[in-house]
């Protein structure tokens, strides 16, 4: 029997159609910090380090005994949890059980999108300069060609058909204004493109309170044409779980239920009443809040003494950071104190000269970081 072919109908293998998994060049940077007496510091990936929460935990073992096979959709409960929490935290009003899908964590979502919109040759994904490679490579999954941009509202429409935002900003922690993201999303549909907006890290503002796409004073109080994208990883700690969802445009949501139906995409059910329930509470988040801020805080100021800069960084989960010079070269030196953090050319050309910094780890190598730095 001959090798199972995985070249794409435009001709191209896999390997030329996607980019080289970038963690991977990481690795002896990694093994450099690993090898520092006090151990590693590893402020490379926004992991969550503390406990998922005792009701999370409760609600996810209560659900245990779960032999039959969940939903795509999800349960009711878990339907009006989506649509209540989007309500009182997004300020966006009027959503029925149609414009919510839960999903299997951001991610797949991200890379799977394009394809899953039935978006191919001809297509264009647009994404900002700066971003989240996933973006990129659900383009190319697809066979669609991916842009980048500064200005989305300056993008050639033709051939235009899912244009992602993302804020706050996966690296940089930029946060798009009320006005910013009204302009993107009356553009887009003016040029019937779809908007999807990435936005979560959106509870973990700083220096902004960022906005949903869903807000009214957004969209105008309708959901056409634009689909929020948000997660439970980083406000619950609940990386593990896989826990995700979508909100907004009740067509394009109700096509990508059927697709997930035929793919069998499914959130398993203990993760689904424990998706309620982290969803129901606000005192986990604010507890979690209040970690990363006292973690962010130190960070900031041990690398600011130590010479960087630090550009935007207002929300999320890092500080995106430059001492004007290439990026591998501060990761090697971080690596020699026994620091790994994020190279910021994983993120586009554009981040050659920044690096990424997360503050997802505990208080003690927080802390030994910051010592480190101060050598």
């Amino acid at each position: 029997m001959g090798a199972v072919s995985s070249r794409h109908p435009s001709g191209a293998s896999l390997r030329e159609r996607l980019p080289a998994f970038p963690w991977d060049r990481l690795e002896p940077y990694k093994a450099t910090a690993a090898a520092h007496a006090d151990g590693i510091v590893d402020l490379s990936v926004g992991t969550p380090v503390d406990p998922v929460p005792a009701l999370v935990q409760r609600a996810l073992t209560d659900a245990a005994d779960s032999p039959g096979y969940p939903t795509v959709w999800g349960t009711a409960a878990l339907r009006d949890a989506l649509t209540g929490w989007a309500a009182d935290r997004l300020g966006a009003p009027g959503l029925e059980h149609t414009n919510v899908l839960p999903v299997v964590g951001s991610k797949e979502l991200v890379a799977w999108l394009p394809t899953q919109l039935g978006l191919g040759a001809g297509d264009k994904v647009a994404y900002p300069r700066l971003a989240y490679p996933t973006y990129e490579v659900g383009a190319r999954l697809a066979g669609a060609e991916p842009v980048v941009y500064d200005e989305p509202t300056e993008l050639d429409p033709a051939g235009l058909k899912l244009l992602w935002l993302n804020s706050p900003s996966n690296p940089t922690g930029r946060v798009l204004t009320v006005d910013e993201l009204r302009r993107t999303v009356a553009w887009a549909r003016e040029h019937g493109v779809l908007v999807v907006s990435d936005e979560c890290y959106l509870e973990l503002g700083w220096e902004a309170d960022p906005v949903s796409v869903l807000h009214p004073d957004v969209c105008g109080g309708s959901y056409e044409g634009i689909v929020a994208v948000h997660s439970l990883s980083k406000r619950s700690n609940l990386a593990g779980y896989r826990s995700a969802f979508l909100l907004g445009d009740a067509v394009v949501l109700g096509d990508l239920l059927q697709i997930r139906k035929h793919g069998g995409m499914m959130i398993a059910a203990p993760v689904q009443a424990a998706t309620v329930a982290a969803l129901g509470d606000t005192a986990h988040v604010a507890e979690q809040r209040e970690r990363y801020a006292r973690r962010r805080t130190a960070l900031r100021t041990a690398f600011e003494a130590a010479g960087f800069r630090i550009e935007h960084s207002e929300a999320s989960l890092y500080l995106w950071a430059t001492r004007d010079e290439p990026c591998w070269d501060t990761v090697g030196d971080l690596a020699k104190r026994g620091i790994l953090v994020a190279p910021g050319d994983f993120y586009g050309a554009a981040g050659e000269r920044f690096v990424r910094i997360a503050f997802t780890a505990t208080d003690e190598r927080v802390a030994a970081a910051v010592r480190r730095l101060a050598d």
